[in-house]
């Protein structure tokens, strides 16, 4: 069992990730947005295994919010989420700091998938970036 704490501004998403992950065995916990995130981080002082995070969020936006968390917190985990190609493209240069971006929409056994990876510490699948036309 790992303590995972998820930031997502879509509720149907947040339920649905969170929802998987307890049923996988983790202790989650939900964060509306990444400043919110970003305080639960700082009042757990890091306590966490897992940061699962979409991109693109009001308040604080996954990319923000993955560099404060790698910044105060380096041995926390980093998966980011996304259903947009140009968020991804941010992302890429953060290839230190997180362990992969999942992309929206993704199923049930793409995000399990995904999080026993990461946690595991097995190396993230290489999905090559769509170069946007000029």
């Amino acid at each position: 069992m790992a303590r995972i704490l998820v930031a997502e501004d879509d509720d149907n998403v947040r339920a649905f990730v969170v929802r998987a992950l307890e049923m996988s065995g983790h202790e989650v916990t939900p964060a509306e947005d990444g400043g919110l995130a970003a305080e639960i981080l700082a009042e757990r002082q890091g306590a966490f295994d897992l940061l699962v995070s979409d991109i693109k969020m009001p308040v604080m936006d996954g990319i923000s919010l993955a560099l404060t968390a790698g910044a105060d917190y380096p041995d926390i985990t980093i998966v980011l989420m996304t259903g947009f190609a140009d968020q991804r493209e941010r992302a890429h240069g953060l290839d230190a700091l997180i362990y992969d971006v999942l992309n929206k929409p993704f199923s049930l056994a793409q995000l399990i998938g995904k999080v026993d990876d990461a946690l595991s510490g097995r190396p993230a699948e290489i999905i090559p970036l769509a170069r946007s036309a000029l």
